[in-house]
């Protein structure tokens, strides 16, 4: 045992870990776990106290945000399949819309397809239908022609609110024309012209008697005015298929109003 620790004594003054220098290695963890640990309690106590500071809003906006990127990552089917809709509808549109300038395919029709979309504008028809309301001498006459004019104007109102309120730009950068600012048709959707034309189709076809070849071409005439407002590039097809479908509700809204003779020429003499 004497002659064993005198061996021992050497063999630690050999060791070079032993030194002043080193003796910090021979025991990191200890030093080192505590520090840890205390930046840890530190860093813990600064979010809970930056976690106090911060508002409720802030808050709820933190805890929304993983559910928000989740549902971007996982859309449903229903988002899938509506957003596929839009890429079609934006990307047909685009192809048929041949005559959106002078560059285009046809470009060099676009001034009969806007002399075609003009048959179909507001102001024409508002016009033309007071005039034949000055120059009608008959009860029956005139009250068809209040009622029109009736129709026409709830058009532009309602046109316009809908599309005050979707406010969806066209598949191309057109600016509207002056007509277009006067019947606040400045929007995409619903088509203005498609509305009013599928709403004075229904009307003609309900209140005059016309021949076959007549009723065909009138409902031609309505399919292409709402067809030109896709090719000269200021709406979609949806756009102009949704207006058909308001026109119509437009031209039910109008029979369930009608306004009877007396009521149009009570009206006429206030005029």
């Amino acid at each position: 045992m004497p002659a064993s620790q005198p061996r021992s004594r050497a063999r630690d003054r050999n060791n070079v870990l032993n030194r002043a220098e080193f003796l910090s290695l021979n025991q990191p963890l200890k030093g080192n776990q505590e520090n840890r640990s205390s930046g840890r309690k530190q860093s813990g106590q600064a979010g809970a106290a930056g976690a106090q500071n911060t508002n409720p809003k802030e808050r709820r906006q933190s805890q929304q945000l993983p559910e928000e990127d989740c549902m971007q990552l996982n859309p449903s089917f229903k988002g899938i399949a509506f957003n596929s809709l839009l890429a079609i509808d934006i990307c047909m549109s685009k192809r048929l819309g041949v005559c959106a300038n002078r560059a285009s395919s046809w470009g060099g029709a676009r001034s009969m397809i806007n002399l075609l979309g003009l048959t179909g504008h507001g102001i024409p028809w508002i016009a033309g239908t007071l005039i034949c309301l000055v120059k009608s001498s008959t009860l029956a006459g005139q009250e068809v022609l209040m009622n029109l004019l009736l129709a026409l104007l709830l058009d532009i109102m309602i046109v316009a609110g809908l599309q005050k309120l979707a406010k969806r730009k066209g598949p191309y950068d057109i600016n509207p024309g002056l007509l277009d600012y006067l019947t606040m048709d400045t929007y995409a959707f619903p088509a203005g012209h498609a509305s009013r034309v599928a709403m004075l189709s229904k009307f003609f076809l309900n209140h005059l008697v016309l021949a076959i070849p007549l009723r065909i071409l009138l409902v031609l005439w309505a399919f292409c005015v709402g067809f030109s407002r896709v090719m000269i590039g200021r709406h979609h097809i949806t756009d102009v298929l949704s207006g058909f479908v308001f026109g119509y509700l437009q031209f039910r809204l109008v029979e369930l109003i009608w306004m009877s003779s007396n009521t149009c020429q009570m009206l006429i003499s206030i005029w």
